[in-house]
């Protein structure tokens, strides 16, 4: 098997850190209600900032941000507004980016790409959703050429409708799978939980309600510990009469940020910074819009040929979890069983939400924390589906691994502990 490369890369590029905020429903009475989108992107590069003094603010080359429904307090090109209001240097330029669910991830590899290239040294990236305030497709006005053309078919439009779609493609996408994943995914999430591996990532965000005062968030309040196969089954199915997704098998409208530190492998080791995964390839594909959740699958597949690998190199996999269903498409694609404890082991967007445009940098996050714990796991991936009919894909390499490319540098502080 040919060794894994960094895609078209002279330089090699590692994800430093990552951070969210905690994420909120998106309702009147959620917990960003009264906050806003660009505050809490602010929050989590500050956070980034904090967590790592020594990075000259100066160094930082890009800011890029990801929202899906670039309006209001989510449009001005949010990389160069949240950079000026974090109080990055004015030197600091940004950028805004969309490609709705992986909007993130695509901060990210644009990022990564600079940096792999030899354009940038570091790079902050990731996305900021408030669906609350800005509901998917709010304001948008689809051409009717999609329809009247039949580009699409109509329920290409609605996310609901293509994970029902995915139900009917394969008579094995049972709603029964789907309800007992979804039951896993809360379990799993409340399990990370309670065993400390998902507050590390949180940064605490500042609520002013104009009822109740102040207050600070410092947990997500989508998930529903305790669920169960009966109570999902009782739920009706929103998107079809009759049909299987149901709101236990799909992800909540959520409000949150997530946000990235990336650099080139020489720069971290100059900068004292510790790596805590190394990109890489990365691939993304188009599929039929009806059928959106299939985008992993292809994606997956361009970019294991990128990097030389096979599925078989996979030790851990975190897939967004915009619809159960979406997931089982994949695990069956790939020959992997519904409770495979390498998928998702903390649980996922079905249970902790899913504010679009930042979901990637959660599921980087999240393999960062799973890669120290398993050093035995050279390979891991992250991988979404994307509205319209995309996927994307990340492979990234363990620096804790005794084969690994790159070796975990040490800052100063660790030394001397």
């Amino acid at each position: 098997m040919p060794a894994a490369h960094a895609p078209h890369a002279g330089r090699a590029v590692v994800f430093v850190d990552g951070v969210r905020t905690p994420f909120g429903r998106a309702r009147p009475d959620g917990l960003y209600a009264h906050t806003r989108a660009d505050d809490l992107a602010v929050k989590a590069v500050r956070e980034l900032l904090r967590r790592h003094p020594q990075l000259p603010p100066e160094r930082i080359d890009e800011v890029a941000i990801a929202a899906t429904t670039q309006s209001g307090d989510q449009g001005l090109t949010l990389g160069r507004t949240v950079a000026v209001l974090a109080g990055l240097p004015q030197s600091v330029p940004g950028f805004a980016v969309d490609r709705m669910c992986a909007g993130a991830m695509t901060a990210v590899t644009a990022a990564a790409s600079a940096i792999g290239v030899g354009a940038q040294d570091v790079a902050l990236a990731g996305g900021v959703e408030h669906m609350g305030r800005h509901p998917m497709g709010a304001d948008a006005e689809p051409n009717p050429r999609f329809l009247a053309e039949r580009l699409v078919d109509a329920e290409a439009l609605n996310m609901g409708c293509t994970a029902e779609n995915l139900h009917d493609r394969d008579p094995r996408l049972t709603r029964e799978r789907a309800d007992a994943y979804g039951v896993a995914s809360q379990r799993r999430y409340a399990e990370a939980l309670a065993s400390g591996r998902i507050e590390p990532d949180l940064v605490p965000v500042a609520l002013r309600d104009p009822e109740r005062g102040w207050g600070l968030a410092t947990a997500d309040e989508p998930p529903r510990p305790g669920t169960t196969v009966e109570q999902i089954r009782a739920l009706p199915t929103p998107f079809r009469a009759g049909g299987r997704v149901t709101a236990g098998t799909a992800a909540p409208l959520t409000d949150g940020a997530a946000l990235c530190l990336l650099a080139a492998e020489d720069t971290a080791l100059e900068l004292g910074l510790t790596p805590r995964m190394r990109l890489v390839s990365f691939a993304y594909a188009g599929v039929d819009p009806s059928v959106m959740g299939l985008g992993p699958v292809p994606a997956t597949e361009k970019a294991l040929q990128r990097a030389g690998l096979t599925i078989d190199d996979i030790g851990l996999f975190e897939i967004n979890e915009a619809f159960a269903v979406q997931v089982l498409a994949f695990c069956d694609a790939f020959g992997l069983a519904d409770d495979d404890p390498r998928v998702n082991p903390y649980g996922g967007a079905i249970a902790v939400g899913h504010p679009l445009a930042s979901s990637g940098v959660r599921l980087m996050t999240q393999l960062a924390r799973q890669f120290a714990e398993h050093p035995e796991v050279r390979y891991g991936l992250t991988t979404m589906c994307v509205g319209l009919g995309q996927g994307g894909t990340v492979i990234w390499e363990n620096p804790h691994h005794a084969d690994a490319s790159t070796t975990p540098t040490r800052t100063p502080e660790e030394a001397t502990r």
